[in-house]
């Protein structure tokens, strides 16, 4: 009987921009260029290399367009850019990223915060943000993920029904995929089963990414739900860095490496190869010394005799080195 092929998911790093977001540390240009250039190698192949942004307002993403253009020059890799704005947008588009990727809120108290827009101001946006690319980038991919879907720390409760009628209406203003992000880490695995459903019930393939926070320690098991219900992309941050400065409590993203582990370990192709991301974890380490790395897989390393899955090819190394 002839084997069949292991599922496949595309595992999306976004800490170079949502981690180094949410440390007060500035990571120097040459190592941030120099940890892309190693998570890249480990086989990942979406990386969210930052967010064209005032410079006054994170400095830690006042070098992006540089970084942008040191990214396209890796094989392969889908350069990912978030942009707040059609100012952003301009900017980002100018700078050549292949992806688009856009916050918006479900929390009108955290999107106010966030983006100092209400939901439907950010709709608008959005639509001058589609006719931006349109003109100009039709090549590019425009995505939203909903921020603060499970739960808001300054609102509280969300309506399910709220997140899913906005992802309906981005999805008529021009996006192409919308996800969902656990932003204050409030989601548990029966919420994520049941709103990824309706959310893939309402817009089908523009289903997007499922975006999990660790902050009580339930984000590999919401990527799980997740999974179950159909998702087969995942953000992650190496190391766990990440958050949101405008949700109060909301920690660290799921960590890429852990991640990585959990689905090869099922049979679930990453692309990823492990001992090579932990050495990025060192490039990560020498940009922000001192700076609090997370990850159980990276203290414990791989079991004896660990394999990774058999779809690995020259683009999607395989686990074992």
């Amino acid at each position: 009987m002839p084997l069949q092929p292991p599922s496949t998911v595309l595992i999306s790093e976004v800490g170079p921009r949502d981690g180094l977001q949410s440390v007060a540390a500035t990571m120097p240009t040459p190592h941030k260029l120099a940890w892309i250039t190693a998570l890249h190698a480990a086989g990942l192949r979406e990386i969210e290399v930052g967010s064209f942004v005032p410079a006054h307002l994170l400095p830690q993403m006042a070098d992006v367009a540089e970084v942008v253009r040191h990214a396209l020059t890796l094989p392969g890799l889908t350069v990912m850019a978030l942009v707040p704005n059609r100012r952003g947008a301009e900017a980002a588009v100018q700078a050549g990223v292949h992806k688009l990727t856009v916050p918006v809120s479900a929390s009108e108290a955290h999107s106010l915060a966030n983006v100092r827009k209400t939901r439907a101001q950010m709709l608008e946006e959005m639509r001058s943000i589609h006719a931006l690319r349109a003109e100009h980038a039709p090549h590019v991919h425009l995505e939203v993920g909903i921020s603060t879907a499970f739960g808001c720390t300054l609102q509280g409760a969300v309506s399910e029904h709220d997140v899913v009628q906005l992802a309906e209406q981005l999805v008529a203003a021009g996006v192409d995929e919308v996800g969902l992000s656990d932003t204050t880490g409030m989601a548990n695995p029966a919420q994520v089963r049941r709103l990824f459903t309706q959310l893939r019930n309402a817009i089908g393939h523009h289903s997007g990414a499922a975006h999990m926070h660790n902050t009580r320690g339930l984000g590999l098991a919401n990527c799980l739900a997740a999974y179950d219900s159909g998702v087969r992309t995942f953000d992650a941050s190496q190391g766990g860095l990440g958050g949101c400065p405008y949700a109060p409590g909301a920690s660290g993203n799921v960590v890429t490496e852990d991640l990585v582990f959990m689905f090869e370990a099922m049979g679930i192709h990453t692309g990823v190869n492990l001992p090579r991301l932990f050495e990025a974890r060192q490039a990560l380490a020498a940009g922000l010394p001192g700076e609090p790395l997370y990850g159980m897989t990276p203290e414990a390393g791989l079991p004896r005799g660990f394999v990774a899955t058999a779809a690995a090819s020259p683009d999607h190394p395989s686990t074992t080195p």
